[in-house]
């Protein structure tokens, strides 16, 4: 418990940080018409289950033309 507490201030903002990028990708995925590869129902499972590199990896890879 104490190495948890002496981790935190470096921890939190990570952790801040990925579940921000990850609701901002879950919303693009259900708003966006277009991917280049997948659906809807794909991305949103990357984006929600495989943690950091699933948003990462729709902006780099599925996200379509406007």
């Amino acid at each position: 418990m104490d190495t948890l507490i002496k981790y935190l201030p470096v921890l939190l903002p990570i952790i801040i940080l990925e579940l921000s990028l990850a609701i901002f990708s879950f919303i693009h995925v259900l708003r966006h018409p277009h991917y280049k590869f997948g659906n809807k129902i794909v991305w949103c499972i990357i984006v929600l289950f495989v943690q950091f590199i699933g948003p990462v990896v729709y902006f780099i890879f599925g996200r379509g033309e406007d």
